[in-house]
């Protein structure tokens, strides 16, 4: 299997996860972990359910990676995550040293790696990492919008 092919077979398992996100009421964004080609984690944001403000699905997905791995270095790992990380989870990527993210849709409000800031590439910080973005981003980005959608219509917005 081609290592496209296991980009697009995890955004698809990221892409399940951010439709649980969304069943729960949760921000429709999911997250998986790959190891040398092999899923190792997936999660969705959990930040309502949890009341944890840092329940994104990238925190959640690498907590569980370190747990599979027994060590808090993703060497060898890839994130697959529907939505640009923010500058918490690029935070994270950088301080796991994860080697590899790829994502979906842009996130021009938060996104930490190309939009706002480049954080997962910054020469200042001890650890880089290789990323690809726009990754399945219509079914991405499309889910994103449909849930704010939804809840402006519940709540009588425009």
């Amino acid at each position: 299997m081609s290592f496209e092919t296991d980009e697009r077979q995890a955004m698809l398992l990221a892409l399940n996860e951010a439709r649980r996100a969304a069943d729960e009421g949760e921000v429709p964004v999911g997250a998986v972990v790959l190891h040398e080609g092999q899923v190792i984690a997936a999660a969705h944001n959990q930040r309502e359910t949890l009341r944890d403000p840092t329940a994104h699905a990238e925190m959640i997905a690498i907590t569980q990676a370190a747990e599979a791995l027994g060590s808090w270095r993703l060497e060898g790992c890839t994130l697959c995550v529907t939505l640009e990380p923010c500058p918490m989870c690029a935070g994270a990527i950088v301080q796991a040293r994860v080697p590899r993210v790829v994502y979906g849709a842009v996130d021009p409000k938060a996104g930490a790696v190309e939009s706002l800031f480049g954080l997962l590439n910054d020469e200042r910080l001890n650890h880089r990492c290789e990323f690809t973005g726009g990754v399945m981003a219509e079914e991405c980005g499309g889910l994103l919008t449909e849930f704010f959608r939804e809840r402006r219509k519940k709540k009588g917005e425009p």
